[in-house]
């Protein structure tokens, strides 16, 4: 499928790169996603710049500028030269990406106005399933019951934690359930621009560099639509040129690092590991702001973790680290007793000794 959408110019089959171990690209997501959210809340909240739209724009738009300066004056972007990127490519594999990201965001955006927090929460937390069965449905995965249950099991966690009281609107309802698809969508596409069949894939910062323009282009549409009519430069003045800029360089590593993650291990991985972040992000609130969280909060919470531990390394994962820590145990009590027994033995000397000497005095 790759190779049909993003054809290539060079011969890609020379030694494979070194790679770096994909919990440096979780731990990085789920650094910079933690740093946006804290930050965005300061800016739009503490510091009144209301244009949720307005503000995704400039990040986008501040992601283009530092691609094409990327571009020209390192060779980071390099690899942009691999793939012939026409007008038709351009449509068919990029274009789509920018589309389903704003409808993401329209659609997340609309549902806080029929939706609860929580109930939102428990429709989210169904987001890894359907980027499973995207995957599924695209050929990204294999259909596995085991790994299917194992995501069951991360969703209703988060539900429960997410559990209050809720009205449902059914119109917010499908307005929630829209940005889902279009987020899995999004995700998936991106996996497929990344992986393809190791010929035609984009280097991850590349897809950055392509799509990062499409998605400013359609969130300043949005922008015009729902927030530009009220809109002013004061609330810039307000917020502050640095902070604003700052907020867009944290956003854009978010960005790059979103785009590493996929790329290196797949749309579900992150989804899955935007559960453990909002879990640290809970503990953080709790540390930080002394936010009180409930038992049936804490239990829901504990049940997503242990599921996203066992998805990450499996149960063949959790029998390693068993036998590595029964392993360490029994050395150390190994250790120990012949500690002991050469404690006793000296001992025993000591007293052997102590008697010959008495014996002798006699």
């Amino acid at each position: 499928m790759a190779a049909e959408i993003l054809p290539t110019v060079r011969d890609q089959n020379g030694p494979p790169k070194p790679s770096i171990h994909p919990s440096f690209y979780i731990a990085g997501w789920i650094f910079f996603s933690s740093v946006t959210i804290i930050f965005n809340k300061y800016l739009l909240s503490d510091l009144d710049f209301h244009f949720p739209a307005i503000l995704t724009c400039w990040h986008l738009f501040f992601s283009s500028i530092m691609t094409q300066i990327l571009a020209r004056t390192t060779s980071l972007l390099d690899n942009r030269k691999d793939v012939q990127m026409d007008v038709r490519t351009y449509i068919r594999a990029i274009v789509p990406i920018g589309v389903l990201y704003s409808a993401s965001l329209v659609c997340s955006n609309q549902a806080y106005l029929y939706l609860s927090v929580a109930l939102i929460q428990m429709l989210k937390a169904s987001a890894p399933a359907a980027v499973l069965l995207l995957s599924w449905l695209f050929g990204l995965a294999k259909p596995n019951v085991a790994v299917f249950l194992n995501v069951v099991v991360i969703v209703f966690g988060v539900a429960v934690a997410s559990y209050g009281e809720v009205h449902i609107v059914w119109l917010g309802f499908l307005f929630q359930a829209g940005g889902i698809f279009a987020e899995a969508m999004r995700l998936i596409l991106i996996q497929i621009l990344l992986g393809g069949d190791g010929k035609a894939s984009m280097d991850p910062l590349v897809s950055l560099y392509y799509y990062a323009p499409v998605c400013a282009v359609m969130n300043l549409v949005i922008a015009f639509a729902t927030e530009w009519h009220t809109f002013e430069m004061a609330f810039v003045w307000k917020a502050g040129v640095v902070i604003l800029v700052a907020n867009a360089a944290v956003a854009f590593l978010l960005n790059v690092a979103s785009v590493m993650l996929i790329g290196k291990t797949s749309g579900l991985v992150m989804t899955l590991c935007g559960v453990l972040k909002n879990i640290l992000l809970v503990a953080a609130s709790m540390l930080i702001w002394g936010t009180i969280v409930g038992s049936l909060q804490a239990f829901g919470f504990s049940m997503a973790l242990v599921g996203l531990v066992y998805y990450s390394i499996g149960y063949d994962g959790f029998a390693a680290f068993a036998t590595s820590i029964k392993a360490r145990f029994s050395g150390f009590r190994q250790v120990t007793q012949e500690e002991d027994d050469e404690q006793e033995s000296e001992q025993g000397l000591l007293d052997d000794t102590e008697m010959e000497l008495k014996s002798m005095d006699a």
